[in-house]
C-alpha cells in the first residue's frame, strides 16, 4: 500500500510540475489513486472468512452441539488468526479443538482454510427459547450462531414404562419393562423400592442382573425389569404397586398396577384320601374321585382321563365335568374294570383332570385278587385227584 501511495504521489507531483495536465486529467488522476487505496484496504479487511453451514438450530435441553467450522484465509500471505468465543449463555460450556488440540491461535497458508471443532454443552437446566453467541476472529471476521431450546429445561428424574397395567392369575409372574432417565447434571445412584401388600415380592432387573439400586450418568437412561410375584392365594382383583427410584438429590415415582383374575388351583383325590383298592380279575369295581378346587377362581370344563394296565377299562359318571366353584368339591364315579387275564399282583391306575388352565394327577394302586369261582374249581380238581388216588390204592393195593 506504502508502494502505491508512492508511485502516486510521485506521479502527481510529476503532473503539477510539468503543467502538461489540465485540470481534469488531475481530477481523474486524484479519483483513480483513491479507488486503488480503498481496494486495497476492503481487501485486507475481508481477507479472513469463518464458516459453518448451520448457523441455528433446534435441540433439547442437556443437549451436545458439534460444529465444524472453517477458517479461510482470502489473502497472499500467511495469516495468525487468533479465535475465540464471545457471547457463549451462562452455565453453557465448550470446548474448541483442531488437529486434535485445544486451540486459540491458527495459522494458515495463502489461499487455505483449516478447521477447528466446537463442542457446546447445553446445560439441562435452561428456559425455552433463543440463545446467541459468536466464533470472533478479532479484527478480521464475526461468526454468529443461534440455538433454538425446543423445550422447557429441567433437572429432575424420570420414570416412565410403556405399560403399567398387566392381566394374569395369582400365581403368575408379572413383568414391567421401565425406563430410568437422570435428568440432572450429575451422576446420581438411586435406589429402587416397592410397596406391595403382604406376600407379595417384587424383584428388579438392570443388564440381565438383580439389583437394588443403579448407577446413572448426566442425561443417560436405565432400562429396569420389575419383576411381580403376588401370593397364589390372592383373591381376583386390582391392585396398585408404587415403585420409587430415588438418589440424595432427587427422585421418581412409578405406579404399576396388576390385574388379578384370579387363582387357578386343584387337586384329584378320593374322599378318605386313600388311594389303594382291591379288585377281583374279570370283575369291576366303583371308586370314588373327587375334584377339589383349592383356588380362588372357578374352573369350568373338567376332562377326565386315565392311564391303565393293558385289557383294563373304566367309565366315568359324568365324564366332563362342567364348573367346579372355587373352594368347593365335586365327585366323580369311577367304575374300573380289571382284565380277566391279570394275574394277583399290584396294578397302577393313573387318572387326570385337566381343564384349559390346570391339571391334576392321582394314581391308585389295585391289588388284583383271583376270582372264588377259580378257587373251588381248584378245590374240585384236588379233591378229584385224591379219590382217584385212593380208588387205584384200593384195587391194586391187594394184589
Amino acid at each position: 500500500m506504502h508502494f502505491i501511495k508512492f508511485n502516486l504521489t510521485k506521479n502527481m507531483n510529476y503532473i503539477l510540475l510539468s503543467g502538461r495536465l489540465k485540470r481534469s486529467q488531475l481530477l481523474f488522476s486524484l479519483f483513480l489513486g483513491m479507488i486503488l487505496l480503498g481496494s486495497q484496504s476492503l481487501t485486507f479487511a475481508g481477507g479472513v472468512t469463518l464458516y459453518t453451514p448451520y448457523t441455528k438450530i433446534s435441540v433439547p435441553p442437556g443437549e451436545s452441539i458439534d460444529y465444524s467450522v472453517d477458517i479461510i484465509n482470502n489473502t497472499g500471505m500467511v495469516q495468525n488468526v487468533q479465535i475465540q468465543v464471545s457471547g457463549m449463555p451462562k452455565d453453557w460450556t465448550y470446548d474448541m479443538k483442531s488437529g486434535g488440540w485445544n486451540v486459540n491461535q491458527i495459522s494458515i497458508l495463502p489461499k487455505e482454510k483449516k478447521t477447528l471443532s466446537l463442542k457446546v454443552e447445553v446445560p439441562l437446566k435452561v428456559n425455552k427459547g433463543n440463545y446467541q453467541f459468536r466464533i470472533v476472529a478479532p479484527g478480521l471476521a464475526t461468526l454468529p450462531l443461534t440455538v433454538v431450546i425446543s423445550q422447557q429445561g429441567t433437572y429432575k428424574t424420570e420414570f416412565s414404562s410403556s405399560q403399567t397395567t398387566m392381566q394374569g392369575q395369582a400365581n403368575a409372574n408379572f413383568k414391567y419393562s421401565a425406563t430410568l432417565r437422570n435428568r440432572t447434571a450429575e451422576k446420581q445412584l438411586y435406589a429402587l423400592t416397592a410397596e406391595t401388600p403382604q406376600g407379595w415380592e417384587v424383584t428388579f432387573k438392570a443388564d440381565y442382573k438383580q439389583v437394588t439400586s443403579v448407577e446413572i450418568e448426566p442425561n443417560n437412561t436405565s432400562n429396569i425389569i420389575i419383576e411381580v410375584n403376588p401370593p397364589d392365594n390372592m383373591e381376583a382383583g386390582t391392585y396398585q404397586i408404587p415403585v420409587k427410584a430415588s438418589s440424595n438429590s432427587t427422585y421418581a415415582n412409578i405406579d404399576l398396577n396388576a390385574v388379578i383374575t384370579g387363582s387357578y388351583k386343584m387337586e384329584l383325590t378320593t374322599p378318605e384320601g386313600l388311594l389303594s383298592s382291591k379288585i377281583t380279575a374279570g370283575h369291576e369295581k366303583q371308586i370314588t374321585l373327587v375334584i377339589k378346587n383349592t383356588g380362588s377362581s372357578d374352573i369350568s370344563n373338567v376332562q377326565l382321563s386315565s392311564q391303565l394296565p393293558a385289557d383294563w377299562e373304566v367309565k366315568f359318571e359324568p365324564k366332563q365335568v362342567d364348573k367346579v366353584i372355587a373352594g368347593r368339591d365335586f365327585q366323580v364315579q369311577a367304575t374300573v374294570k380289571a382284565s380277566g387275564k391279570s394275574i394277583p399282583g399290584d396294578y397302577m391306575a393313573n387318572f387326570e383332570a385337566k381343564t384349559s388352565e390346570i391339571s391334576s394327577k392321582a394314581a391308585i394302586r389295585f391289588s388284583v385278587e383271583t376270582s372264588m369261582l377259580w378257587g373251588w374249581v381248584g378245590a374240585l380238581i384236588i379233591i378229584i385227584a385224591i379219590g382217584c388216588i385212593y380208588s387205584l390204592f384200593r384195587k391194586y393195593g391187594r394184589r
